[in-house]
């Protein structure tokens, strides 16, 4: 991209028609070449561009007074080195290295075969590097050639011809009156979660694998890179550890009173940020309370207010950023930014959202909104989208859609996030995919991770182009946090250092013991005591509030899921909880989120789809394949594998899956889900059963979910069931009922799968699970028999 005013095919073939060899070229011939470095002289002079100091040029052999010339016509695409270190200023210029100068100034979406200096019968002698530029200008009309038919490729330059070719240039050119470049930084960060303070309030201890007072030190240090630089929250900031529960329902926000993940991000100087879909877990109204105290924007392009049907939030701000430009100088660039949220918030939230808002498709809206801040001068459009990667194929309304996003035109920037990976580094299968770049066709992304482990650092190169500053480069990068606490900011702690001490004196009242371990190591493999503890409690709490209603004489079940079993590649995101004492920070271990209690009534017929679904986990096993055979699929997320207490069943993992991992159905007539009984015997399809479980699951569309025929939902806390439970038991004992189990696997098979390290010391001598050794990303790998 060039910064002058684009000259015409039709006005530069005239300025060059008299330099062309049919005028006055042999008439000049006697006069001595120029050398390039005259040449870029005499062009950039006559432009009147701003130069530079020169400093920029990697070439060694350019002096001094010549460097800022050649500089400037580096970074206008004019010209280019001999190599990284040679630029050779004094070679003698020819003929078609100088019209190829000019055809780089030109715009033009049109092609052109080389083919098109076929006509001349010199053409054999034309630099094969050169040759599509060439071509280019033989196809614009303006590289003519002689009357003989000859090209002259080589020919020498003469000082006349050059003072016709740069006259003749600048007869149609209009220098713009800053040309100079901006180098403007854009900082990201995503799905903090209330991971504030490096410390993990479910071990009871400071972590260095966390918290936005470790990513502090990057975004202050990134700022010492480069000042021009703006910051942005890609969402999910106020749920996620016991401190956001902890200011949402025990020591609640009251009018005026900052959230401690505000007052953060305030003292960090965050320039806007988005909604995440967790922020709308514990309403609107609460919603409202957070964000009424920011003294930032918060944007949200998807989300209209279901009566009115306008925007609920700010749909996008546009920010006058003051930066110095590449001269010193201070500008100012208009920076639009915007973000959307995935529609299902209306499935997971539907309790506490239906009726009030309704959600756009977000790529739908992001479009809808970029002539907008166009419109109001908008330079440069950053997306925040609380969305993961995606594909190429849009759905209306589905979940992740960053990758559709880097085709809109106007998108400039993306931070993204929901998915909790990072990027540049995952989603290296996608087409258009530049790592080293970090973009995505073209378009610079990043996903910095969760918790607070990484920044995104995206840094556009800005050129003007008539009064409007363009991009013109770009690059993304992730960086992670220290391992150790040298990168701890203080200021971030002492900021929160009351709503983090209160948290602490929450989560460690003890709610009653345990007589034995409690761990989620083999969660997907084995009945799992973790999973147990919660479904006994859903199924204690249903059996209280349906005595005495229409529903009492159903038998109940009780479903549950894994949350921390390694989830997104992190080998310490496991629960533990020693025997002993249970405290609430132990609970908010084996329940991490804030749903809230739900029952669906299904058939048997529903319950057997359902865990179909999960049985959709694994891979399936072959008898005679040789080698190792993983048996999870990791596309599949663990709280999704929903294991069904109150039922018997096997899974026989040598069929195919019936369902993908977003619930599809890929072989109608497999069935993974065998010996499904009740009370010891098979279960009756057409029989009618209330299965406790959560909002999140009851407002999906999971398979046998699905087709519930009555939904009851509860206004209380899946974990403060379980806090419950444990009070009115005071002592549980943590051993799982082993309702379910696998077929026989086969003998011949080798199957492994992936845990943590640390779950060596819980392995039996009798267990059929043995540990083979080093695993990926700092997982162990255990066998299965």
């Amino acid at each position: 991209m060039t910064v002058w005013k684009k000259v015409t095919a039709s006005a530069l073939a005239l300025s060059l028609l008299a330099t062309s060899g049919v005028s006055n070229g042999e008439a000049a011939s006697k006069d001595p070449g120029v050398t390039r470095g005259d040449f870029i002289k005499t062009l950039i002079t006559g432009m009147g561009v701003e130069l530079g100091s020169g400093s920029s040029l990697t070439y060694k052999d350019v002096p001094k007074d010549l460097a800022p010339y050649v500089e400037k016509a580096v970074q206008l695409g004019l010209v280019k080195g001999k190599s990284a270190k040679t630029f050779a200023p004094s070679e003698k210029l020819n003929r078609e290295q100088a019209f190829v100068i000019a055809v780089r100034g030109i715009d033009t979406d049109k092609t052109f075969p080389q083919a098109n200096v076929n006509k001349f019968k010199d053409n054999k002698t034309i630099s094969r590097s050169l040759l599509p530029e060439v071509s280019k200008g033989v196809g614009l009309g303006f590289f003519l050639g002689f009357a003989d038919k000859t090209i002259k490729p080589g020919k020498l330059v003469t000082p006349g011809e050059m003072k016709n070719i740069v006259h003749r240039f600048l007869k149609e050119y209009s220098p713009s009156k800053a040309n100079s470049t901006v180098a403007l930084r854009i900082l990201g960060t995503t799905d903090i979660h209330t991971n504030i303070v490096n410390y993990d309030y479910y071990k009871d201890a400071e972590s260095n694998s966390l918290g936005l007072a470790k990513t502090a030190t990057l975004i202050k240090n990134a700022r010492k890179e480069n000042s021009n630089s703006l910051l942005f929250d890609n969402g999910d900031l106020i749920q996620g550890t016991p401190l956001g529960s902890y200011k949402a329902s025990v020591d609640k926000l009251v009018d005026g009173e900052e959230h401690p993940s505000i007052t953060t991000m305030e003292l960090l100087g965050y320039d806007a940020g988005t909604l995440g879909n967790h922020e709308f877990n514990y309403g609107l109204d609460y919603l409202d309370e957070v964000l009424d105290d920011a003294d930032y924007p918060f944007v949200n392009a998807n989300v209209k207010d279901a009566k009115t049907g306008k925007n609920k939030y700010k749909p996008y701000s546009i920010i006058t950023k003051k930066v110095k430009d590449s001269k010193g100088k201070e500008v100012s660039i208009k920076v639009g930014v915007t973000g959307i949220v995935p529609p299902d918030i209306l499935k997971w939230d539907k309790s506490i959202l239906e009726g009030k808002v309704t959600v756009d498709d977000s790529v739908d809206a992001v479009k809808s909104v970029i002539p907008q801040m166009k419109a109001q001068g908008a330079e440069v459009i950053v997306v925040l989208s609380h969305s993961g990667m995606g594909d190429a194929v849009h759905t209306k309304g589905e979940e992740d859609v960053t990758y559709l996003l880097t085709k809109v035109t106007g998108v400039d920037a993306i931070v993204t996030g929901h998915a909790h990976q990072v990027f540049p580094g995952a989603y290296t299968n996608l087409p258009g995919v530049n790592t080293a770049e970090g973009t995505i066709n073209g378009v610079p992304v990043v996903m910095p991770g969760k918790f607070g482990s990484h920044l995104g650092v995206i840094d556009l190169t800005l050129e003007k182009k008539g009064s409007k500053w363009n991009v013109a480069k770009s690059k993304a990068e992730v960086r992670a946090i220290q391992k150790d606490a040298s990168d701890v900011d203080p200021s971030v702690v002492k900021a929160v250092k009351e709503a983090h001490e209160g948290t602490l004196e929450y989560v460690r009242n003890p709610v009653g013991t345990t007589t034995a371990d409690i761990h989620s190591y083999f969660s997907q493999v084995q009945d799992d005591p973790s999973i147990q503890i919660v479904t006994d409690a859903q199924k204690w709490y249903l059996e209280k509030k349906v005595k005495g209603t229409a529903n009492e004489s159903l038998p109940i079940l009780s479903a549950g899921a894994p949350f921390k079993a390694g989830t997104r590649g992190d080998a310490e995101y496991y629960s533990f909880v020693p025997k002993g004492e249970i405290a609430i920070k132990n609970v908010a271990d084996l329940y991490l989120y804030d749903n809230t209690l739900a029952a669906l009534k299904v058939t048997g017929a529903d319950v057997k789809e359902w865990l179909e679904m999960s049985a959709g986990q694994y891979n399936q096993i072959s008898a005679t394949a040789s080698g190792e055979q993983s048996l999870i699929n990791t596309e599949f997320r663990s709280y999704n594998y929903d294991v069904i207490d109150g039922v018997t069943y096997e899974f026989d993992v040598t069929q195919p899956a019936r369902y993908d991992a977003e619930g599809n159905l890929i072989n109608e007539k497999a069935s993974r889900v065998k010996e499904l009984k009740y009370n010891g015997k098979a279960i009756d399809p057409k029989q009618e059963f209330l299965v406790a479980t959560n909002n999140y699951r009851a407002n999906g569309k999971f398979p046998g979910v699905r087709n519930n025929t009555e939904v009851i939902m509860f206004p209380d806390e899946n974990r403060q069931a379980v806090i419950d439970y444990i009070l009115a038991k005071k002592t549980i004992d943590p051993s799982a009922d082993a309702n379910w189990k696998f077929s026989t696997l086969p003998a011949t098979a080798n199957v492994v799968f992936e845990s943590s390290p640390s779950a060596q010391k819980v392995l039996s001598a009798g267990s059929p699970i043995k540990y083979v050794g080093p695993g990926t990303d700092g997982f162990a790998k255990y066998s299965l028999k």
